[in-house]
């Protein structure tokens, strides 16, 4: 028997049939629908059909999350899944046990078992993705707040004089298509042609403009981890999503709190950051994690 993982993005819905022994028996992608929600409930009901022996699914899906009532408050990248039963809609598909929960909460659940936040009691995931995830450890324990929104980065203003906006919320302007679109911006080039995958192949060249957009998109993620540390005071900051794979953004972002925390007049903490050691797996088996700890067998 088998347990298939789903980690739903803003542009592709992730699967893995994860089974006791926590191997992977199958791994891909699909296309995240744009066309709405029950969509997207028939690309999962698909996955379902093709899966061999599955005895439930986890879900690990953006925005706000009640995860007892299968309940979707605000989609995230998803705005079609606001104010959505998902699990009741997706069990109709599917006959089989539904746990969901926020994809960032997922990722830090995965870490905080056997990642690296496992041996720290308090910590923060950020996931750099579509937009920017985040999740709190308190004392070895996911904590969600008390409306299912604690660690909800993504929605804050970067700028005092800016409305809510593509251009002032961070999760906009520090998701990956905004490292995207500044080295496009940089070069000329459409914003369609650009990917992490080229940026950093760039940065590897050692392409002044390539080097320039990291430099500007980490500077600006080291600002809030600057402010989240002051606030939240973790033990340590685990660094996810795609691009955590790549250690020039992590020295990116070191390098940049150093400038901050030589400038700052004030004695405070400096925040420690690692990499996720599940990477860009993290949301599935995070998933799997609280579809093991909610489920009963």
């Amino acid at each position: 028997m088998s347990v298939l993982a789903i980690d739903v993005g803003g542009t592709a819905v992730k699967y893995a049939e994860i089974d006791r022994e926590r191997r992977f028996l199958t791994h891909g992608s699909v296309p995240t629908p744009t066309e709405g929600r029950e969509a997207l409930v028939e690309t999962i009901g698909r996955l379902y059909d093709a899966a061999a022996d599955c005895e439930g699914i986890a879900i690990a899906m953006p925005g706000i999350i009640d995860p007892e009532n299968g309940y979707v408050r605000m989609g995230g990248a998803l705005r079609y899944n606001d104010d959505f039963y998902f699990r009741e809609a997706l069990r109709a598909r599917c006959p089989v046990p539904v746990w969901m929960e926020n994809d960032a909460n997922c990722a830090a659940i995965a870490e905080a078992a056997e990642g690296c936040l496992k041996d720290v009691p308090n910590g923060m995931l950020l996931v750099f993705g579509t937009m920017v995830g985040g999740a709190l450890i308190r004392d070895h324990e996911l904590y969600r707040g008390s409306h299912f929104s604690a660690g909800e980065v993504s929605y804050l203003i970067t700028r005092q004089d800016g409305l809510p906006s593509g251009e002032t919320l961070w999760g906009e302007r520090c998701g990956v298509p905004g490292l995207c679109r500044a080295y496009a911006r940089a070069k000329g080039l459409p914003e369609g042609e650009v990917d992490g995958r080229r940026v950093f192949r760039a940065v590897g060249e050692g392409e002044p403009e390539a080097l320039r957009a990291l430099e500007e998109y980490a500077a600006e993620i080291a600002v809030q981890i600057f402010n989240l540390q002051n606030v939240y005071d973790p033990d340590r900051f685990a660094i996810g999503g795609g691009i955590s794979a790549q250690p020039a953004l992590i020295d990116a972002i070191r390098a940049q709190l150093g400038r901050l925390y030589a400038a700052c007049p004030y004695r405070v903490r400096q925040a420690e950051i690692a990499a996720c050691r599940f990477r860009n797996d993290a949301n599935l088996y995070g998933a799997y994690f609280c579809y093991l700890q909610n489920v009963k067998a």
